[in-house]
């Protein structure tokens, strides 16, 4: 096959150069992952006490790991345990599963009245430590929150499994936006 290019001016060429170009410069302006860490090299992330009433034996562990992996993933931070850029520590300091009347489920019963099923609602409270050893002004306290509402008839495993993952992980974006994203 024989291609044949015609009306081709040398504007085209150029038009094509200078639009790189431009690329060129507008990243070199703005970071297009829109991390707020330019200058941080390393992060510290401790575990992350439970220190609830109650106590769900599996989520300081879970957390911890979660948002460790979270930072390490998909940052360019290198865990250390010595002198880090950035330290994030906390303490998981809420747990609770407390009934709610909030209800999206209906049924109706033989009798033909409407019966609403119950539904409990799990709170995890998360207070963190933000310290950035670079950009000191950028470090903070905050105490993170979230829930999630689910029918009464899941069983412990179930909530555990299921809820508590939902619910740390929203608690996680918070945290990685806050300090990441600086938004």
């Amino acid at each position: 096959m024989n291609f044949k290019i015609k009306n081709i001016s040398l504007k085209q060429p150029l038009l094509i150069v200078a639009l790189f170009a431009l690329l060129g410069v507008l990243n070199s302006c703005y970071s297009f992952t829109g991390s707020s860490l330019t200058d941080e090299k390393t992060v510290q992330i401790n575990e992350f006490p439970n220190n609830a009433s109650l106590v769900n034996p599996a989520l300081s562990q879970q957390f911890s790991t979660d948002i460790q992996n979270r930072f390490l993933q998909r940052t360019t931070l290198k865990g250390t345990k010595s002198n880090p850029d950035i330290l994030i520590e906390g303490e998981i300091s809420d747990y609770s599963i407390t009934p709610t009347t909030i209800s999206s489920n209906t049924q109706t019963n033989p009798a033909g009245g409407v019966v609403q099923q119950a539904q409990n609602k799990l709170t995890i409270t998360v207070k963190v430590h933000y310290e950035n050893k670079v950009h000191p002004d950028s470090s903070f306290d905050r105490t993170y929150s979230d829930e999630a509402a689910f029918n009464s008839n899941l069983s412990q495993s179930d909530i555990e499994s299921q809820q508590v993952k939902i619910v740390t992980e929203r608690i996680i974006n918070k945290i990685f936006n806050d300090i990441v994203a600086n938004w």
